[in-house]
């Protein structure tokens, strides 16, 4: 059978800009894609017993979600973290899960340096009282609290691609960076969890969301980090133990946070976090940009075409599918 004759149905959760329309309009004579708001669940129950493929972005899915597709054979994660899917459901139905490991990283590294920078330099604070008139700054700590990257120690927790990148960018700003890389090596940049948040001055979280890393960042590790520290977060918010954060940075034992994640999503409006002036916060889009969400179509259509042709499916993580 001529390959291009052979449709492939896919259920893409999110809905698309006039780009992502303009990248995928090549493939329109085999790819047939029904678009679905990611807070529709209406649609998205109507449309998965016809769907073989979902591209798949942040709003969770449920085993009874995946068993109302009978015709499903990938869950293609647009992203890294798959904890927002039912794996172990998807491996009994025989459904390939599949990630995209990296193509994120350039834009969440640069993502997550912003988020240093803001909270560093008291971003938030400074615009607001711009906004207000309040003119040149009168609060004389200010020069003595602000630091430059370039000065200041950078703890990376977790070393996976974009780790490194944030690495590369925070070296070339002059500063220090220290790891805690599973696989320990001979460089003098590695550093146990506890002693690694004891020396930096600004710790970034890159780590998956599993059983070892839920609220890893408690109040235990928060009592040993230094109290004009810095704390980012671009992985993931259960890493986090939110309320012990509130206290640290409440209570002056943490300079300032950059957040882009939480524990539950889209964060809620009562959060304490979100009545903080030391807190910076984006609601999970560092990974979000136009040379991203290029990056992710390209591969998720790569998959699809690998299914309709019986080829094998690339970065499947719960175990070797094929088509």
């Amino acid at each position: 059978m001529d390959p291009q004759t052979v449709a492939v149905r896919v259920l893409a959760h999110f809905l698309p800009s006039d780009s992502v329309l303009d990248i995928v309009a090549p493939e329109s004579d085999w790819l047939d894609i029904r678009w679905c708001h990611e807070d529709d669940d209406q649609t998205l129950h109507r449309e998965l017993p016809d769907a073989e493929v979902i591209w798949h972005v942040l709003r969770p899915l449920t085993g009874a979600d995946l068993r109302l597709g009978p015709r499903l054979r990938l869950v293609h994660k647009l992203g890294a973290g798959v904890n927002t899917i039912d794996v172990d459901t998807a491996t009994e139905l025989g459904i390939a899960v599949a990630n995209m490991p990296g193509a994120n990283a350039p834009s969440v590294a640069e993502g997550t340096v912003l988020l240093m920078l803001a909270a560093l330099r008291r971003l938030p604070a400074l615009d607001r009282a711009t906004r207000r008139g309040l003119g040149w700054p009168t609060d004389a700590g200010l020069g003595e609290t602000v630091r430059d990257i370039g000065s200041c120690t950078v703890g990376l927790v977790g070393y996976g691609n974009i780790a490194k990148r944030v690495e590369r960018i925070v070296h070339a700003m002059g500063g220090t960076v220290l790891h805690t890389n599973t696989a320990r090596d001979e460089t003098d940049s590695w550093r146990p969890l506890p002693d690694l948040l004891a020396e930096s001055d600004i710790i970034s979280l890159h780590l998956p969301l599993t059983p070892a890393t839920d609220k890893l960042i408690n109040a235990t590790a928060l009592a040993g980090v230094k109290p004009h520290a810095v704390l980012v977060n671009t992985s993931r918010g259960g890493i986090i133990d939110e309320p012990a954060l509130v206290d640290a940075l409440s209570n002056g034992r943490l300079a300032a946070a950059g957040l882009d994640v939480f524990a539950a999503e889209p964060v809620d409006p009562a959060n304490p976090l979100l009545s903080l002036d030391n807190v910076v916060l984006t609601p999970h889009v560092t990974w979000l940009t136009a040379d991203t969400m290029r990056r992710y179509l390209i591969q998720a259509i790569d998959n699809c075409r690998r299914l309709r042709d019986g080829s094998d499916l690339v970065n499947v993580v719960n175990g070797r599918q094929d088509g």
